[in-house]
């Protein structure tokens, strides 16, 4: 597979499984609170350092044999799907965030910055990333692909979150996202039976 094309998958893997995650949330409420470019800049911080902690975390899985490196991607996928259709919200979360003392581009990014990076410590999407890279060992098209995903989906929640939700229902794009991890699991575990 080349990098292209492991990219696209990672980003709409990771796309559609960020929609329905409190980070998505997190942001769409900081950018209607401030100014949206400031907001925007801190999110994206916090997600390359995020990702790349990822990818240092499937790198050090792809160590692994081939055969295992599929076993525990596949295991982890059933688990984030399981996590995606039984996942409760937790409404407090974002309201529990300092809010900056002032306006100012570095108050505001470096807020948005560590609500952000909190939030997606050990998250699916967090965990997911590291798999494809594992599984994939290109972490440079994974990393991008995540990231933009992860960005996509910040940027979306701060413009426009509410617009996408009146046309397409949560549960729609959390089953999406689902099918597309077991669909995943489903492979990895064959391989790893197979060899």
């Amino acid at each position: 597979m080349n990098s292209l094309t492991i990219a696209a998958l990672t980003f709409g893997i990771i796309f559609l499984s960020e929609l329905p995650d409190k980070t998505a949330l997190a942001s769409l409420v900081l950018g209607t609170k401030y100014r949206a470019g400031y907001v925007f800049a801190g999110i994206a911080a916090a997600f390359a350092v995020q990702v790349a902690l990822a990818l240092v975390a499937g790198s050090l899985l792809a160590l692994l044999p081939q055969r295992w490196v599929e076993g525990v991607t596949g295991l982890l996928f059933l688990v984030g799907a399981g996590m995606l259709l039984w996942h409760k919200e937790d409404e407090d979360e974002e309201g529990a965030a300092k809010e900056p003392a002032n306006n100012s581009f570095w108050k505001v990014a470096g807020t948005s910055f560590v609500i952000v990076a909190v939030a997606e410590f050990g998250d699916l999407t967090q965990i997911m990333t590291a798999n494809l890279a594992a599984k994939y060992a290109d972490p440079l098209a994974v990393g991008l692909g995540s990231w933009l995903a992860l960005c996509a989906v910040g940027g979306i929640a701060i413009v426009g979150g509410q617009k996408l939700l009146r046309h397409v229902p949560m549960k729609v794009i959390v089953r999406i996202a689902a099918l597309a991890m077991i669909a995943l699991a489903g492979f990895s575990l064959f391989k790893a039976i197979t060899g």
